[in-house]
């Protein structure tokens, strides 16, 4: 018999809980078994040792799979939680590295380990250069300094977005490099 949790919407119906008439079965190897009576589909499984699982109760008529449920479960939060671990990866969050084009050694490396900080935890990096005043008309060093940031993180991170001015800024957008 399967171990039920109390209060959890998100469990399928199984065995003596299906209160519906017919449903389409499916075989622990994933064979259709055609539309059966419940009763019917029920006593099959329980002459294997297994459950009957309602896996799409949306279906006409429902399907139920013959399964063992523990088994079932484990598959379904396996499932899940690679899905999760994708999804985490396409949700991924902009962070901002905000720098002038004269800036000094030290400070542009300050920004390039917050860079590769963002990109080692998942993270797009957004590179921007704020100009004042006359300043915009050094945007060709502006963009040499993007550019050196982008082969300073070759290993950690693809260039997503060129260097592109905006306004009285330019910016450039870094994503992690896809694990092979």
């Amino acid at each position: 018999m399967p171990i039920e949790k109390k209060n959890n919407r998100n469990l399928p119906q199984v065995n003596e809980k299906i209160r519906v008439p017919k449903v389409r079965a499916v075989d622990a190897d994933g064979q259709q078994l055609g539309i059966l009576e419940t009763t019917e589909a029920l006593r099959m499984a329980e002459e294997k040792g297994l459950d009957l699982v309602m896996v799409s109760d949306k279906a006409d008529p429902p399907v139920c799979r013959i399964v063992d449920y523990g088994k079932y479960l484990f598959e379904q939060k396996k499932k899940k939680k690679v899905q999760d671990a994708k999804n985490k990866l396409h949700n991924a969050e902009v962070k901002e590295v905000k720098m002038r084009y004269k800036i000094e050694e030290h400070d542009y490396n300050v920004r390039l380990s917050h860079a590769k900080r963002f990109l080692e935890s998942g993270d797009k990096v957004k590179a921007t250069i704020m100009f004042r005043g006359r300043e915009i008309q050094h945007s060709n060093l502006a963009e040499e300094l993007l550019q050196r940031m982008a082969t300073d993180l070759k290993e950690l991170a693809e260039v997503q977005q060129a260097p592109k001015k905006e306004g009285r800024s330019m910016m450039m957008l870094l994503s992690p490099k896809k694990s092979s």
